[in-house]
């Protein structure tokens, strides 16, 4: 522990805005990985409870469960179950259903991309920092006694590159947490457009039956 607050306190001022862009970044990903897991069970509950009235052709009942339902396929069913009742064509029920994809997907992948942007940021003020550690190496070097030269600016390097590490060890989970959320987000849309499909297909057989 001692080490790490060393570390620390020798990387100078600009290890504090470091760390507050990995605590940004880590109160993101939290935030959305919490979403993304509820967003991925509600579906999944609103899914299966509904099923058995679209394979009834009930309808109705399935959208009164849709219309009261805060998840993400609930929205976009509904917007389907209603469409049934006027549209002739799949194409109607499928275009409306894709409108509310549309609006559906901007909430899925809200705040993800920051991650890496702050990544980024992470890496740049930790080179930022290591830069300036350097110009101020060399300035006091310069006016230090010739014998101790060297073994000054190479305790001022030491120092200065502090910053780099610590951003670097910053910028890589941030990195890795943004692929995670990433894929994570990308199966949650899959899964949604499955679902969409399916439900597609149920009324598609439906209509037929009554067709015949």
């Amino acid at each position: 522990m001692g080490t790490i607050v060393r570390f620390f306190q020798d990387g100078g001022t600009f290890m504090y805005p470091i760390l507050f862009v990995f605590a940004f970044g880590v109160a993101i990903a939290i935030e959305r990985w919490m979403y993304l897991t509820l967003s991925s069970a509600s579906n999944r509950a609103l899914w299966n409870k509904i099923v058995p009235f679209l394979k009834a052709g009930n309808f109705q009942e399935a959208a009164q469960h849709t219309a009261k339902s805060k998840a993400a396929i609930g929205s976009i069913l509904t917007y389907g179950l209603y469409r049934v009742k006027s549209a002739r064509r799949r194409d109607d029920i499928e275009k409306a259903m894709e409108e509310s994809m549309m609006e559906v997907l901007p909430r899925l992948e809200k705040r993800t991309h920051y991650l890496a942007t702050l990544a980024n940021i992470a890496t740049l003020l930790g080179l930022l920092g290591t830069i300036i550690g350097l110009i101020r190496a060399f300035t006091a070097v310069s006016n230090a006694n010739p014998a101790d030269k060297a073994d000054l600016l190479s305790a001022s390097i030491s120092v200065a590159m502090n910053t780099t590490a610590f951003g670097l060890m910053v910028a890589i989970p941030l990195l890795l947490i943004h692929a995670l959320l990433q894929t994570k987000t990308n199966q949650l849309v899959d899964s949604l457009e499955m679902a969409s499909v399916k439900f597609l297909n149920a009324v598609t057989e439906r209509q037929l039956k009554a067709g015949a």
